[in-house]
């Protein structure tokens, strides 16, 4: 079970902290999407989301060649809090820059 420390230190990098704000929107994306988002290659997004894989707050289901994550629909309430406060917080900071 993931704790808060966990998840903080999962969302402490900036590539994993993107990748986040994109899941938030609550539906299924193909690591693609976010390796586009974030500009990353394959192998750095992989990495990145097998440790938020591991901090247990994204699930993944293989989809032929590639692989499709979601939010963690059975993340703790707490833990959920403070991954909004944490989105929202990047949210507040892009709107800050544009």
């Amino acid at each position: 079970m993931a704790t808060v420390l966990d998840v903080l230190a999962a969302l402490a990098e900036p590539t994993r902290l993107s990748a986040m704000d994109v899941l938030g929107d609550g539906r299924e994306h193909c690591v693609c999407e976010l390796m586009r988002h974030c500009q990353a290659t394959q192998s750095r997004m992989s990495r990145h989301m097998g440790v938020l894989k591991s901090a247990g707050l994204v699930v993944d289901r293989r989809d032929a060649q590639w692989v499709r994550y979601r939010l963690n629909p059975d993340l703790d309430p707490m833990l959920d809090d403070v991954l909004k406060a944490a989105i929202a917080c990047v949210a507040r900071d892009q709107r800050r820059v544009a």
